[in-house]
């Protein structure tokens, strides 16, 4: 008979694969403190000892990382998607500014049409937030919180595609953006590009998504970097023109 005798499982392992899960799923992020022993315990419903035992596992795997005298906390594992050697040769290169748009356009276009067929009513309430909470902010005219906050649509609309894999791989590509890798929001503002176009574009992806329409979800991402795109062209091309501007009025003034 194909029967194997039931063997009754540690505490500690139903611990791990629980955290396992909430770090897969993207709830726990990377930095995050753990509550404290006596707490995560107490919500979890099992000893300490057992707590210990599963908080060990974790750290031996590398999911999580202990601070003297400060706590437990889910450990960066985004930082080893690319070498510091390549991040250098990132920041240092337009050509890698534009590819990481394309590379962008193509997964947040397929994470839109994703999201518009299989997010929860949830996931577009966190979509919708994100963008009420974008717009609130353009009013004030804080490039460094709206950069944060365009982000955090963008990251809002990939979670909601519910595909793991899509989740932290973005998030990995997300974090050198905030640290200004590939580019500058701020940039984009040197064109004189009117804020309200870039929220009239995040406003349609918001609306596609929230009537479950995944073709104009597509559309909408794809239009909206398509966009982001030929304005950083035009900013590159701008910066080089005014370099060589700079060297003639410099010349005829030395002649």
């Amino acid at each position: 008979m194909p029967f194997q005798p039931v063997q009754p499982e540690k505490l500690s392992h139903v611990v791990v694969r629980q955290i396992e899960q909430l770090v897969l799923r993207g709830i726990l992020r990377p930095g995050e403190r753990l509550p404290s022993e006596r707490e995560l315990a107490e919500r979890l419903n099992v000893s300490r000892p057992s707590l210990r035992e599963a908080i060990g596992d974790l750290q031996d795997r590398g999911l999580l990382m202990s601070k003297a005298g400060s706590g437990v906390y889910i450990a960066d594992v985004l930082g080893s998607a690319f070498s510091d050697a390549l991040i250098e040769l990132f920041s240092l290169h337009d050509e890698a500014v534009f590819d990481y748009l394309a590379f962008r356009r193509d997964l947040e276009g397929i994470a839109a049409e994703r999201a518009a067929r299989l997010a929860s009513e949830t996931d577009l309430k966190v979509i919708n937030q994100a963008y009420q909470t974008m717009e609130k902010s353009e009013r004030r005219g804080d490039p460094a919180k709206e950069a944060e906050l365009d982000a955090a649509f963008h990251m809002s609309i990939i979670e909601a595609s519910n595909n793991v894999v899509m989740l932290h791989m973005m998030r990995s590509i997300f974090d050198l953006l905030k640290q200004g890798v590939f580019y500058n929001r701020s940039r984009i503002f040197q064109q004189n590009v009117n804020r309200e176009e870039l929220l009239s574009q995040h406003q349609k992806i918001n609306e596609a998504l929230q009537a479950r329409d995944p073709a104009a979800a597509r559309r909408a991402v794809e239009s909206h970097l398509d966009f982001v795109n030929a304005t950083l062209a035009d900013q590159i091309k701008s910066d080089k023109n005014e370099s060589i501007a700079r060297l003639r009025y410099e010349h005829g003034e030395q002649s």
